[in-house]
């Protein structure tokens, strides 16, 4: 039998339906800044350094992973936007957002009074420092000012190097011994110098160093400086908005579900904001 036409008109919008074909029946998803506040309109670009399991890495095919990633995805959803995110060294990050290059950093930067004067940062985590060491070191520290007469590696121009070297000026200011710092562009090349012998020991994030107990290295002191961590914005409407989705996060589970997934820790909040003036 064949079908009648109105049986063939319900089939075609039956098809359509699941295709999502109906401009009338489709929901619209508004922007929630104006254009004039992004890089590109439509999209929210993000810089990240995706040297840090497991706030952000490239997994085996080369794709981004990391809680920061996905949490990066989640904000530009909510706020109707498409994310990108464009790869990069962190020393370069800040210029290069004040430059206009980018909307945001998407990475895990430690909260500072005068970087919250240079852009909009939104704590989002919390963040502690770990002293790590390949697992076949003798090592010994019971303290950080221990580190005093060994080689140190740490991440340049981050919170982690600031942190260390806060420390080894009180620790010597007590008639301790200095340590042979030494500064690498990232966290990979850290690790990898640490790893051929080139340190004896190195610094990072807590997290980080969990991550590195699964590849042949072992965590001597952890919990030093706990701090907030933040994504950082050149507009403040932006900023603003990325707020309330991680606020919007926070209030259906899914911000707590992705720091279980990632082992990271939580910051109390169930409102997030803005912290500190901002640019002026």
């Amino acid at each position: 039998m064949r079908p009648t036409l109105s049986t063939a008109m319900a089939a075609a919008l039956i098809g359509l339906c699941s295709l999502g074909a109906l401009p009338a029946l489709a929901q619209t998803c508004t922007p929630k800044v104006a254009a004039s506040n992004l890089i590109k309109p439509g999209t929210l670009m993000l810089s990240v350094n995706p040297t840090l399991p497991p706030q952000q890495f490239l997994d085996e095919k080369g794709e981004l992973q990391g809680l920061n990633v996905e949490m990066g995805k989640d904000i530009a959803k909510r706020m109707c936007l498409t994310v990108e995110f464009i790869r990069m060294d962190f020393p370069a990050m800040v210029p290069a957002l004040r430059d206009g290059r980018f909307d945001g950093i998407d990475t895990g930067m430690f909260l500072t009074e005068e970087r919250t004067k240079i852009m909009f940062m939104v704590p989002h985590a919390q963040q502690a420092l770990s002293v790590f060491v390949p697992a076949d070191s003798k090592l010994v520290l019971k303290d950080i000012s221990d580190l005093g007469g060994h080689i140190v590696g740490v991440e340049s121009a981050t919170n982690n190097e600031r942190k260390i070297k806060e420390a080894e000026k009180e620790w010597v200011a007590k008639g301790g011994k200095p340590m042979d710092l030494r500064s690498f562009k990232t966290a990979t090349e850290t690790v990898a110098a640490l790893r051929a012998g080139q340190l004896e020991a190195a610094v990072n994030i807590d997290e980080t160093a969990t991550d590195l107990e699964k590849r042949g290295f072992k965590t001597l002191l952890k919990g030093l400086y706990g701090t907030p961590i933040t994504f950082a914005f050149r507009n403040r409407a932006v900023a603003e908005a990325a707020a309330e989705a991680i606020t919007a996060m926070k209030a259906d589970g899914s911000y707590d579900k992705l720091f279980d997934k990632f082992g990271m820790t939580r910051l109390p909040d169930t409102v997030f904001k803005i912290a500190g003036p901002g640019p002026s």
